[in-house]
């Protein structure tokens, strides 16, 4: 059952048997219906998640009261609000299980052991975080620098399944336009593959 999550963390490092059973052993499989909102706004991030089935969402809320969605997150990636998680300070985003989802945990304590026991396990978390700021800033550069309907074209591109999976306000939340103009982009791009 644990053998995606073993492969994700092998890519960066090799474990030994022993070493693979006492990661398993910390680790939490925990099941969340769709619609499960697993941090809110004001708490306190007690987690880090790899995904094995599922699709969830982190978004904010803006000083409207609008929902932006800053990223999305599917099988084999991780979740979690990392500066709340590291420095046990109140989030200011929101996660969301979009899907129905199988998500494997660590808390606080249970990381702390890990890297203790199993130091090179800073290596996985270093190369998943240069990961997540390479694509923060790659969405950032892409808000600034390209049109919508380019930045529909990359954000495709990033998360091919994700379209088939979520509604359409959702994407427009995380592209900063109106679902009516997804909606549009989305024709023009079929229409073009006739």
């Amino acid at each position: 059952m644990s053998e995606n999550i073993i492969e994700n963390v092998t890519r960066f490092i090799n474990l030994s048997e022993n070493e693979e059973k006492f990661f398993t052993d910390l680790l939490t499989l925990q099941t969340f219906p769709k619609k499960t909102v697993l941090l809110r706004e004001g708490e306190i991030c007690q987690f880090e998640g790899y995904i094995q089935k599922g699709c969830v969402r982190v978004y904010y809320l803006d000083d409207n009261g609008f929902e932006v969605t800053i990223l999305f997150a599917i099988e084999d990636w991780w979740i979690s609000d990392i500066a709340s998680f590291q420095e046990q300070k109140p989030s200011r985003l929101y996660i969301e299980t979009l899907e129905d989802s199988e998500i494997y945990m660590l808390n606080p304590t249970t990381k702390e052991k890990l890297l203790t026991e199993i130091p090179k396990f800073e290596r996985v978390f270093r190369m998943l975080v240069q990961r997540n700021l390479s694509t923060l800033q790659s969405r950032l550069v892409n808000t600034i620098s390209k049109s919508a309907s380019d930045r529909y074209l990359e954000f495709i591109k990033v998360y091919p399944s994700i379209p088939q999976r979520v509604a359409q306000y959702y994407i427009a939340s995380y592209l900063g336009v109106s679902k009516e103009f997804v909606s549009t982009i989305r024709k023009r791009l079929a229409s073009k593959e006739k």
